[in-house]
């Protein structure tokens, strides 16, 4: 048995390492009938299967790092793209174009070891495009960097982040689309819809429950049926509808057990049966731990080899098909799968080539204005005393302090980083290797708001809190740049903002009250200076042109309509695990069987349900969001519509600034009997002008409104009275609210 496996090996490595392809479109004729764009991307699939040599499957299914990686003594493929997270080699007989995978949800990544990375536009956080609350921009913005991907000679995306916000201390939280299964699921999902518009391959990630980084290799969540389809699962199902992605990308952690890139549930029933989806399963880079159990319980491709302790998918899994203990059929299925979706996003047709150059050909310019309209639109007005903002035109001087404000943005760290044309302009911070460098993008917010203001601006970087304290008594208006860089592999430690800047804004508050706090955080995070200062900011991580969007933002230049897509806890002690499960200091490997956590706990009532639940009061609430305007809702109507129910309702813009604000519609049976007291059940972002109103219709999908039954795999809706409530966020008291009777209805998994 060794000597078999060490020739399949010697002989299928080489193979693929010695691949060449032209890159040019090939055309149909008698002897590829799989090169006929005219059939269907099924049909395609099978004509190929059924060419191709065991070998060539084998190359099919497995996927190399292509990145230099000295731990492993592993080199970037010859034809792989340099410094990029993945390639798959193509087949140049058979006319299959290589698979160029790329990093990620906000643009075209680099790996952490390059020393010329690429320079591309970068998108604000996932985060921040939730906290728009509009899916044009979304599926603007994905369109946007599917097009430079495109143009770097990517086809594969590993974009789609949404896994649901349960512990809001995630390192990765800023990568995903808030703690709401339908806005993270719509809005990345239109992303994806995005991404997919250039003839390219978008994930959708990490399948599923990894909302936690500490421990994530191998921690074990603990979750039942139900709970999962009313929350993380069906998050994941709207994304994939919406979106349709090529791929979904499983996740590091386990699952009741398993790990969930060879867990039977996840892959096979739910996925692949009960939503009956036809694209494949990729791992995530290092996710992989057996041949036979995975690609029997349901992975499709092992990915970023060799950061897997072997090359399941290659030599080894070629040696189970022949021996039978993987039947060929279900090899012929995972090839099928992979192919019949290069064909149906048009991989073939349109096959992406090396850049000609550094930059591609890439407009910048007009990709930073798609970049730069998405953050303006994600920042948050979380307070505005007196109406501090927007800035007057009779203030004459500004002290800006903190958070290298003179020189850029921050952004999040990890395989998501996105590198600034000139990269950053703040050298050496954080980790010198992953999940660092820390980068800033150069769009100075000091710098924007000199264009904007005719104020004297002067800065301090709020190292010395004496001297920032003193600046900031001298000034007319006080701005505190308070950052918090999260990235990949870690959770923060609290909820505080670190490096004791709570400390430096109480002390610039104290010594001017007229204080404005912009907050540049992937998390949500506490303020125990909040009553003393006049106005506050969510930035987020804002992306190429996030100074501009800022500056225009604090000038009034752009209203803000952002809405909070996650609850800001006033304290851990409100979250059903005050101390994340684990321990970050211990290697996950020497612990595998010890590292729990229990999803259970909360169930289906993710952050703002749990705090309807549990009654607790957050420090801002879910859908939140001030403006420099105001706005009056009414003409509230609900009926039943199929299996739902129709919403209707109107705006209006009270104020004298046009604005955009957000009707969030919530459900409720008057019986109760829900996982929490309310659901959101869809909303609409209306763009008034000063005094002008406008009309929106929302329908309420079926699954919102029922209760998912394990046994029979349907979802029951109750007969009963609904109480519909029109709010501007999960926390206010509703601005209208109608009841609706709706009869007893069950209808299939999907909703149907």
């Amino acid at each position: 048995m060794k000597k078999r496996l060490w020739l399949s090996l010697a002989l299928a490595y080489p193979v693929m390492l010695s691949f060449t392809y032209s890159g040019a479109a090939h055309a149909a004729d008698a002897n590829k009938p799989w090169l006929d764009a005219k059939q269907s991307p099924d049909a395609r699939a099978d004509q190929l299967v059924k060419a191709m040599t065991l070998d060539e499957k084998i190359q099919t299914v497995f996927a190399f790092f292509s990145t230099d990686f000295a731990p492993k003594k592993h080199e970037q493929p010859k034809e792989g793209r340099p410094d990029s997270a993945g390639f798959v080699p193509g087949i140049e007989r058979l006319g299959l174009p290589p698979q160029w995978q790329t990093d990620a949800g906000v643009g075209v990544a680099t790996q952490a070891v390059s020393k010329k990375p690429y320079q591309r536009t970068s998108l604000p956080a996932g985060i921040a495009t939730a906290a728009t609350w509009n899916t044009k921009l979304a599926y603007a913005g994905g369109a946007m960097i599917g097009a430079e991907a495109r143009a770097s000679g990517f086809n594969v995306q590993l974009a789609g982040g949404v896994n649901l916000q349960r512990e809001p201390r995630n390192g990765r939280n800023f990568e995903y689309g808030g703690e709401d299964p339908l806005l993270a699921g719509v809005m990345v999902g239109e992303q994806i819809r995005g991404i997919q518009s250039n003839h390219i391959i978008s994930t959708v990630k990490h399948y599923a429950f990894n909302d936690q980084e500490t421990n994530r290799n191998h921690v074990n969540v603990v979750v039942d049926d139900k709970n999962g389809r009313m929350s993380d699962l069906l998050a994941m199902q709207f994304a994939i509808e919406r979106g349709q992605p090529g791929s979904v990308m499983c996740a590091y952690n386990r699952v009741n057990g398993d790990y969930a890139c060879e867990n039977d549930y996840l892959l096979n029933e739910v996925l692949k049966k009960d939503w009956k989806y036809t694209g494949y399963v990729m791992s995530d880079w290092g996710a992989v731990h057996s041949t036979i159990p995975a690609a029997l319980r349901g992975l499709d491709q092992q990915s970023g080899y060799p950061f897997d302790k072997s090359d399941y998918f290659n030599g080894p899994l070629k040696e189970a098909v022949v021996n039978r203990h993987v039947p060929q059929a279900r090899l012929d299925d995972m090839v099928k799968r992979i192919t019949r979706t290069m064909f149906a996003h048009g991989l073939v047709e349109h096959p992406v080539s090396k850049p000609k150059s550094d930059d591609a050909g890439i407009d910048f310019v007009a990709h930073g204005k798609i970049s730069q309209a998405d953050a303006e639109e994600a920042i948050v007005l979380l307070k505005n005393d007196n109406n501090l903002l927007p800035l007057a035109a009779n203030v004459r001087s500004i002290a800006v302090i903190g958070g290298h404000a003179d020189k850029g943005v921050l952004s999040g760290g990890g395989s998501a980083q996105v590198y600034p044309i000139g990269l950053s302009p703040v050298p050496n911070e954080g980790p010198a290797y992953f999940p660092g460098p820390i980068v800033y993008h150069r769009s100075s917010p000091m710098g924007e708001l000199a264009k904007l203001t005719k104020a004297k601006l002067t800065y301090n970087d709020g190292k010395d809190v004496a001297a920032a304290a003193k600046l900031a008594a001298g000034a007319d208006v006080v701005i505190v740049f308070a950052n918090q860089w999260m990235a990949e592999s870690f959770d923060a430690d609290d909820l505080s903002l670190p490096h004791k800047q709570d400390d430096l804004i109480a002390a610039v508050a104290k010594a001017n009250p007229k204080t404005v706090v912009v907050l540049q955080t992937g998390n949500p995070v506490v303020m125990p200076w909040l009553n003393n200062v006049g106005a506050v900011l969510e930035a987020w991580y804002p992306g190429t042109n996030g100074g501009a969007a800022i500056a225009r933002v604090l000038n009034g230049e752009v209203n803000p309509s952002g809405r909070l897509p996650a609850t800001f806890p006033a304290s851990v002690d409100q979250l059903p695990r005050p101390k994340i499960d684990g321990d970050a200091k211990t290697k996950d490997e020497n612990i595998i069987e010890k590292i729990t956590t229990n999803y259970n706990i909360e169930g289906a009532a993710v952050g703002y349900k749990w705090f309807d639940l549990k009654g607790h009061k957050p420090l801002f609430p879910f859908g939140y969001g001030l403006s420099y305007s105001t706005f009056a809702y009414g003409d509230l109507s609900a009926k039943p519509a199929g299996s739902g129910i129709e919403v209707t309702f109107s705006i209006k813009n009270t104020g004298k600034r046009d604005g955009k604000s957000v009707g969030q519609v919530y459900v409720s049976p008057v019986a109760g009997g829900w996982e929490a007291p309310k659901r959101l059940g869809g909303w609409d972002k209306l763009d008034l002008k000063a005094g002008a109103s406008g009309k929106a219709t929302v329908k309420v999908d079926p699954r919102l409104l029922g209760v998912y039954d394990s046994a029979s795999k349907t979802w029951k809706i109750a007969a009963g009275e609904y109480l519909v409530t029109l709010a501007d966020s999960a926390g206010a008291q509703p601005a209208a609210s109608v009841k609706v009777k709706l009869d007893a209805v069950t209808v299939d998994v999907n909703g149907r």
